[in-house]
């Protein structure tokens, strides 16, 4: 892994968020709980807006994650984006560290309150805009996904390992296909339709998707976002695209292009690709492109 800040040893740092993570499981496990009943939706829904909607365990992990690694790296140089806080206006984020930690406490948001398992914390650290170390917790897997950039792995609270199945060579016809749950659009299904995967899974959470990758569920994920519409933001592609990098797997958009953090807006827009095998991945961006093309199904700019 690259050097990291002054001061932080990467063996101690793996220990620390492995212990945040999963104090913020169990945050996530309670007020899932609580959201089971129905009553309860009203005093934990903060906001319910259609498109983006926060709740209180968003707000609680978006804090202790937040204090837990200022408290114990106060002195270390680097910066905290986080989701919540530029929902509330509460962090413009303007900085000059090299280092960024990239925060989403609750993805799957719309998961969470629908009730399904699949919802995820994720926490990547970014050097120079590109993310090297990061985890996706699921907690209704009891699943901890941690990189330290060359190697991942996932365990499970009592520390046990879980083996992982990977980089399966496939034809684009015969792999399974992870897609959005609550964010599809027609563009997006017609290219499911017209490419013919093998099998299309369904779920919630960038970080579950990309779970289901490594542990050789599925073998791609497709995001295609509208232009003008609503899209992905860092904190979504982050810490996934960490473990999946690591795993030996690919996430770029439709010409093989590495995802750019950072911006302005924080968006991650147009069509984006996350396949199990980086050996592969060119291929599979250059057929999909091919495809689109030639159904006239998504304003290209080549």
């Amino acid at each position: 892994m690259s050097k990291l800040p002054i001061g932080v040893d990467i063996n101690n740092l793996i220990d620390d968020l492995r212990n945040f993570s999963w104090e913020a499981s169990e945050i996530l496990l309670y007020y899932s709980r609580i959201l089971k009943n129905p009553i309860n939706a009203d005093k934990i829904i903060k906001s319910k807006d259609e498109q983006d909607p926060v709740t209180s365990a968003d707000i609680k992990v978006n804090d202790l994650i937040i204090q837990r690694i200022s408290e114990n790296y106060n002195d270390v140089d680097w910066d905290i984006l986080s989701e919540e806080n530029v929902k509330t206006g509460a962090d413009n984020f303007i900085t000059n560290s090299k280092w960024i930690w990239i925060l989403d406490p609750l993805d799957g948001t719309k998961d969470f309150i629908q009730g399904t398992p699949n919802y995820a914390m994720h926490l990547a650290l970014n050097y120079r805009s590109k993310p090297l170390f990061g985890l996706v917790l699921i907690p209704e897997r009891g699943e901890l996904w941690i990189t330290d950039s060359k190697d991942v792995w996932c365990e499970k609270k009592d520390g046990s390992i879980i083996k992982t199945i990977f980089q399966n060579q496939k034809p684009l016809r015969e792999m399974t296909l992870v897609t959005s749950k609550n964010h599809k659009n027609a563009s997006l299904n017609n290219l499911i339709n017209k490419v013919g995967f093998s099998k299309v899974n369904v779920m919630g959470s960038i970080g579950c998707k990309i779970a289901s990758i490594i542990r050789g569920e599925c073998d791609i994920y497709i995001s295609l976002s509208l232009p003008g519409e609503s899209s992905p933001k860092d904190w979504d592609f982050a810490a996934p695209e960490a473990i999946l990098r690591a795993a030996g797997g690919s996430i770029t958009n439709l010409d093989n292009e590495e995802l750019s953090y950072g911006k302005s807006n924080f968006r991650q827009e147009g069509i984006i690709i996350a396949s199990n095998n980086k050996h592969i991945h060119k291929n599979i961006c250059l057929q999909i492109k091919e495809i689109i093309v030639q159904n006239n199904l998504y304003p290209l700019n080549s």
